[in-house]
């Protein structure tokens, strides 16, 4: 099975999101793709993922963060012993969401969403400070995130497998060009679209 963790502000109709699971549904694998909407409280986006995974073993999931989703990931493969795949990863995600407090609107939808001080705290609570089995994750970093430092994320993950994209954007808009790379990794053979 996929976990597919969103970033903040975003959810499961995000392009990445979107393209990884028109790759599942057209390999008839679409049933083992979730990618739920996170809540804005990472205590309750753990708890919400902590459920979803304990429905498979460890050895038989994969977790695909992007940004804060990546963050989250790296806390959840530590606790959980599964594999991850991070996409432009927050690193310091208390540090960078501190300015984000307050009433903030989702992309996809416009739909508002408060994002309290508490949060800060419960990101905190969620910060691995070295990653124990640098085998279990795959890092694509992309020089050009307008967002997050790429170094950092290269920093935070040694010995990880990792894909560091020349150019490209906190999105990663050209993400159909990894997203085969992405699901071997997951063990899904066969993603290339025909």
């Amino acid at each position: 099975m996929i976990l597919y963790l969103h970033g903040f502000r975003s959810s499961p109709l995000s392009t990445k999101t979107s393209l990884l699971a028109s790759r599942m549904q057209a390999l008839g694998r679409g049933d083992e793709y979730l990618c739920p909407q996170l809540p804005a409280s990472p205590q309750a986006a753990i708890a919400q993922a902590l459920e979803i995974a304990g429905r498979v073993a460890p050895s038989e999931l994969t977790l695909i963060g992007s940004s804060l989703g990546g963050y989250y990931a790296t806390w959840l493969a530590e606790r959980l012993g599964c594999r991850a795949v991070l996409l432009n990863p927050a690193v310091h995600a208390a540090r960078d969401l501190a300015s984000q407090v307050g009433v903030k609107t989702q992309y996809h939808s416009n739909e508002a969403f408060e994002f309290k001080s508490a949060y800060i705290d419960e990101l905190k609570a969620l910060e691995v400070a070295r990653i124990t089995h640098p085998e279990r994750y795959f890092l694509i970093a992309a020089t050009g995130d307008e967002l997050l430092d790429w170094r950092e994320m290269v920093a935070q993950f040694p010995g990880a497998r990792q894909h560091v994209i020349t150019g490209s954007d906190h999105g990663i808009s050209d993400f159909a060009h990894y997203a085969d790379e992405v699901l071997a990794f997951c063990g899904v053979a066969g993603g290339a679209m025909q």
